[in-house]
């Protein structure tokens, strides 16, 4: 069983019969009064996304889940379909389950699905990927006091905020937990 401060960015556990990850949290605690944990949590079966507080002496069912390697195929407005890499059978995941890790799956790509009672439920990307800039707009440079960004196109077509000097053709290594840049790759 987890305790409340076992509650971090990533954890996986069960509520009310559904397998929930942790995306986001902040433990405080109030003088004499036990620790309190706000966390932003997603249902892996069904996507949604809330705001969930636990109090001092709750415990938590850790989520038994298994991963199995899968060839991602192809995408459309509503599903993601993949190819189990040991039995060539194809799935499908939910485009509203997969959330944003969607924008950096590339068709051929290998992912880590995530099976829940032998359900494909989610992807585990790795934290950083590499991916080549299709658009860039010419940085401006002018007057600022903080770091200036643009927006470019990736590969994935999803959008990521860099750095001025990135250009079309560089490749650039983001973070699939938030979608930031991290560095050019």
């Amino acid at each position: 069983m987890f305790s409340i401060t076992d509650l971090k960015t990533g954890t996986k556990f069960i509520m009310d019969g559904d397998p929930y990850v942790v995306l986001t949290y902040n433990q405080s605690k109030m003088g004499r009064g036990g620790s309190v944990v706000k966390t932003k949590v997603k249902n892996l079966k069904t996507g949604n996304v809330l705001s969930k507080t636990f109090q001092g002496a709750e415990k938590l069912e850790p989520a038994d889940m298994e991963r199995r390697k899968a060839t991602f195929l192809y995408s459309d407005a509503s599903d993601s379909f993949f190819m189990d890499a040991s039995t060539f059978e194809q799935f499908s995941i939910s485009s509203v389950q997969l959330g944003d890790q969607r924008n950096f799956l590339r068709e051929g790509a290998e992912v880590d699905i995530v099976y829940f009672q032998n359900e494909a439920v989610n992807i585990d990307l790795p934290v950083k990927l590499s991916f080549s800039v299709t658009q860039a707009p010419p940085g401006v440079k002018g007057n600022s006091t903080s770091t200036v960004t643009k927006k470019v196109t990736i590969e994935t077509g999803a959008q990521v905020d860099t750095p001025l000097f990135i250009k079309e053709g560089d490749k650039i290594v983001v973070d699939t937990r938030d979608g930031s840049y991290v560095e050019r790759g």
